[in-house]
């Protein structure tokens, strides 16, 4: 690995009486590509750009390899920035903006010429070379861009919503060379977006962020099938919450709590509780089984509930169901499609069906003490 370790020890910011940053500490891996991701104005820009030196900050430190560079301008960091708005220069070509921090550098023309087509290669551009940046596509401009900020050789770079001026199929497409320039670079990536899709598909870990403070960071399937309390669990795709108290202990890993509006359920007990504690649940739309028929055979202690198809939205590759109880809950279920319409007999509008789940795959976000 080619990239810096980044710790970040008791990080604040303020800007006069507001606390954009509030005490942040975590460690970043050598070659790690790694993301904060969280709502407009939760902070994780604010954060980027201290760890270049845009910005100072109010408290703490930040460490690359050890070194706490708080004190060092932003071309003393090692570190790059890939931008928003791209941050080409019109008037230079696409051979010239890439060239120019090794001209800045007084690197020789020869090493120039050898070390811009390497990067251009390296972004899969080396045919748009002599072209103007109004004659590129968005996703061109973006990997121009990239280009130039890895030309420095970085051990760190930093990238604040490079893809958020994509339209959402040029998103996809930049992810994937994106991830691919990563594993060819194996330097270290921070990566700024308030897309959930984008942080769970190409990074190794995921730090989320809300009101200057970070909630949870883990892999990106920790953070989504364990979210570490309701923030998180909302914010990270889409989930059913049910709410209610424990009313009494199986044994150390399972309990029985009743919820508003669907009765008693058996919960895993991912946290610890006790008899009286109120809690909410969360149970993600695809972990829910949905059928017609009244399943005979499940496993002891799964949840089986019956209700009617309130809605149903088609995306394709799944169906959306919302399903009322008798007691006016609303289920969220998705139900992804094998064949066309050979999966089962479908499910339609104001049909009767069922609901199970395993108790494993609903996770405790929050725990109010008796």
């Amino acid at each position: 690995m080619n990239g810096s370790t980044v710790r970040l020890v008791n990080i604040s910011k303020s800007f006069g009486d507001f606390n954009v940053i509030k005490n942040v500490s975590f460690n970043i891996n050598k070659g790690e590509f790694f993301s904060l991701l969280g709502p407009s104005g939760c902070g994780k820009t604010t954060l980027l750009r201290i760890i270049a030196g845009f910005e100072d900050p109010t408290g703490g430190a930040v460490y690359l390899d050890g070194i706490n560079v708080v004190p060092n301008p932003p071309h003393k960091r090692h570190v790059n920035t890939v931008f928003q708005n791209y941050a080409l220069f019109p008037h230079l070509t696409v051979f010239e903006n890439v060239a120019f921090p090794l001209r800045l550098k007084k690197i020789s023309e020869s090493q120039i010429r050898k070390d811009v087509a390497e990067y251009l290669e390296l972004v899969r551009l080396p045919a748009e070379m002599s072209k103007f940046p109004a004659q590129l596509s968005g996703g061109q401009k973006q990997r121009v861009a990239i280009a130039r900020a890895l030309i420095n050789k970085p051990k760190v770079l930093l990238l604040d919503e490079p893809l958020s001026a994509l339209d959402a199929k040029l998103r996809q497409h930049m992810l994937i060379e994106l991830d691919a320039i990563h594993d060819k670079v194996g330097i270290t990536f921070i990566y700024v977006t308030h897309d959930q899709q984008e942080a769970l598909s190409v990074s190794d870990r995921v730090a989320v962020m809300n009101q200057g403070l970070v909630l949870q960071i883990g892999s990106p399937v920790e953070i989504y099938e364990a979210p570490a309390d309701s923030f998180v669990a909302r914010f990270i795709g889409e989930t059913n919450y049910l709410r209610g108290k424990v009313v009494s202990l199986i044994d150390q890993e399972n309990a029985v709590a009743e919820m508003e509006g669907i009765g008693k359920i058996n919960i895993y007990l991912d946290k610890a509780v006790k008899v009286g504690d109120s809690v909410l649940l969360t149970v993600r739309p695809e972990k829910i089984h949905i059928t017609t028929e009244k399943p005979t055979h499940f496993s002891e202690g799964f949840n089986i509930f019956d209700g009617f198809v309130d809605e149903i939205i088609y995306t394709g590759f799944q169906s959306k169901f919302f399903i009322k109880t008798a007691d006016s809950f609303t289920f969220k279920v998705f139900k992804q499609h094998v064949k066309f319409f050979t999966d089962e007999r479908s499910i339609n509008w104001k049909d009767k069906v069922f609901l199970w789940w395993n108790p494993k795959d609903g996770f405790i976000v929050e725990v109010e003490s008796a």
